[in-house]
């Protein structure tokens, strides 16, 4: 992921904020102004000076700002995990890592406390040669640390396989994968390290299948969309992904096994979707980088979701929906306008001559007689509609899927469109009384003199009763436009996330504008009818008793095309209206997120970080924002972890 670097100003700013040293009236930050204050870390003394010399170049304990500035720099590159992890280890600041600079740092590493690597072994003399005296550069120390964490696994095997045997017990493979490969482990893996072995021994081929699995992890997931046609939800059986699998050599078939055994425990499914392999594969080392103006966590975990918990969840969902609708609704209105005007317009052999050519000769004749706000007539009770139509609609799609998915996070075709129905059906109740004002207030301009039409004056000549005229084409429109629409969206969403699974903002737009395409032609008939029902007949048109009337009678007075007017101002409506509503939803669930113990948006992030990396700090501007995830990232990675306070710790033997 590209990251934008920060302006010197804004840098240098931030750097005074935080240094406490003057060195010749320059400001210089110490360590602990760098690691405590502003990375807000609480590494032990001996772990901050470490941290503080990978920005510390010039290795005098302190940092001016042009390191400061450097390092930031440096966080911006492709490569910056590992060049962080490099200059952690190049004490010296030369350029090149020497033996005794290695084993200086990997000493204060929990993972060295954990397993007595052998440091003057064979492994070690092929990188730093027999009389360890050999300088390794950046590129060569890439390598070695790739393969360094891949030894010290089979030298924990061979420290447990005390008999020679090339086996090792559940109980022993479960301590080395806590201890050494903690970082390969998500929750569920963990658990269940016991139980895909059945208790069983675990030979040295198993045992670096298992490992290799869950480091290649991202090119299985790559395996199974090829396998798949790029679909996430498709299951496929072990035979299948084996055969997509054998034109990437690096997976062999006794890791489609393992991999099959461990979502076999986990799932009990002979297939997997794309889901399943989310939730084993390691946590990335960073997580797309999110602006959040609010994080709140209401629950510690899904377990504790409560009957309160789920409807604070559906008011926060509802207003954030409310908020979306507004300004999807605002977009587009006057495309609504033109389209309600050209559904309206009688034509035929009873009906006198037509006012608008087409959907632009309408918008001009709009903004000549009635000025530009005319393009907005009505847009207020809209909005005041609007909010919890789309509110409701957006909730209880969400609600219902949320109750129809499975654990592994599926959920069928039918309890999309179940879902969708559920959504259509529920805005009625708000939907009808809007549109019937928003309808007669649009077409009141058409009227040229005529008195001034008022919100407020409709909704007393209609009553309560006649605020749902025409609610039975109000839901012949609404259920099957949202049956259509969110499973539509969903999937096209779906196709267009990154490898990650993440959705940047424009392709979440492009998703609601697509899918908003055949939801809302394919339903026009039923629109065109419920507008006729719901307008004033004025002298001479004529007047309809219900749906099949209407139905019947325009058929029969202005033919079949007549129920397909005003499709092209209803798509161009419809869909960026639904564009700009549902990426506004998601935009806000991202920046003012609540982890209710729920779901939330599929694509919203790469990954969540495995350890809590604290409340983001607003003075982590451009190349900052990576850091404290590169910090994890050597950790999660490479599993080397600094002894941080509070965490006791005993040296190897």
């Amino acid at each position: 992921m590209h990251i934008k670097r920060a302006s010197t100003e804004k840098l240098r700013e931030i750097f005074s904020k935080y240094a406490t040293q003057q060195i010749n009236g320059e400001p210089h930050m110490t360590s602990a102004d760098f690691v405590r204050s502003f990375l807000g870390q609480s590494y032990n003394e001996e772990s901050i000076k470490l941290i503080a010399g990978i920005a510390d170049t010039s290795k005098d304990g302190l940092i001016s700002f042009a390191e400061f500035q450097a390092f930031e720099g440096l966080l911006c590159t492709p490569d910056a995990l590992y060049k962080t992890a490099f200059q952690l280890f190049d004490r010296n600041g030369n350029g090149s890592v020497t033996y005794s600079e290695f084993v200086d740092v990997f000493k204060k590493t929990d993972l060295h406390a954990k397993i007595p690597f052998k440091l003057d072994g064979p492994f070690i003399q092929l990188y730093f040669g027999k009389d360890r005296q050999r300088v390794i550069n950046y590129v060569e120390f890439s390598q070695f640390l790739h393969d360094f964490h891949e030894e010290c696994a089979m030298e924990a095997f061979r420290l447990k396989d005390t008999s020679g045997s090339g086996f090792i017990s559940a109980l022993d493979f479960q301590d080395i994968m806590v201890n050494v490969k903690k970082h390969l482990l998500t929750g569920e893996v963990r658990d269940n390290l016991i139980a895909v072995t059945e208790g069983h021994r675990v030979s040295f081929p198993y045992f670096m299948a298992f490992n290799s699995l869950l480091n290649n992890m991202e090119l299985i997931k790559r395996i199974y969309l090829n396998a798949t046609g790029g679909n996430r939800l498709e299951p496929i059986t072990k035979d299948e992904l084996l055969h997509s699998a054998q034109t990437m050599s690096q997976i062999t078939p006794l890791e489609i096994d393992i991999l099959y055994q461990l979502t076999g425990v986990i799932h009990q499914s002979g297939r997997i979707v794309y889901n399943d392999l989310s939730n084993i594969a390691p946590e990335h080392y960073i997580k797309n980088i999110t602006h959040r103006l609010a994080e709140i966590r209401a629950v510690e975990s899904p377990a504790d979701r409560s009957f309160a918990i789920q409807m604070l969840e559906s008011t926060y969902r509802f207003t954030l929906g409310s908020v979306a609708g507004a300004v999807g609704a605002t977009a587009v209105y006057p495309i609504d306008l033109v389209k309600t005007r050209m559904q309206n317009q009688r034509t035929g052999s009873f009906i006198g001559e037509v006012a608008y050519r087409n959907s632009w000769d309408c918008c001009k004749k709009v903004i000549r007689h009635e000025g530009f706000l005319g393009l907005y007539r009505g847009l207020v009770p809209q909005l005041m509609g609007v909010a919890p139509e789309k509110a409701i609609k957006l909730t209880v799609n969400d609600l219902v899927r949320d109750k129809l998915t499975d654990k592994q996070g599926n959920i069928p075709t039918w309890g999309e469109v179940l879902a969708g129905a559920c959504a259509g059906g529920s805005q009625v109740i708000f939907t009808n009384p809007l549109e019937i004002v928003k309808i007669r207030l649009q077409v009141a301009g058409e009227i040229a003199g005529g008195a001034k039409v008022r919100a407020l004056s409709v909704v007393r000549e209609l009553g309560l009763f006649g605020l749902y005229k025409g609610a039975r084409a109000c839901l012949l429109r609404d259920v099957p436009f949202s049956a259509i629409y969110f499973p539509m969206y969903a999937h096209t969403k779906a196709a267009f996330a990154d490898d990650e699974g993440y959705n940047h903002p424009l392709t979440l737009l492009a998703a609601g504008a697509i899918a908003g395409i055949p939801a809302a032609s394919l339903v026009t008939p039923a629109d065109v009818i419920k507008t006729r029902l719901q307008v004033v007949a004025r002298t001479g048109q004529t007047t309809y008793s219900g749906v099949m009337d209407a139905a019947r009678k325009i058929m029969a007075e202005e033919g079949p095309r007549a129920f397909w007017k005003g499709t092209v101002a209803r798509v161009f409506r419809s869909s960026p209206q639904f564009g700009v509503t549902l990426v506004t939803y998601e935009l806000l669930q991202r920046m003012l997120y609540v982890d209710f113990g729920g779901s939330r948006p599929a694509g919203s992030d790469v990954a969540k970080a495995k350890v809590d990396l604290g409340r983001v700090n607003p003075d982590h501007i451009g190349g900052y924002q990576a850091a404290l995830p590169m910090l994890n990232g050597i950790e999660t990675k490479f599993g080397l972890s600094l002894p941080r306070f509070g965490v006791k710790r005993q040296a190897a033997s």
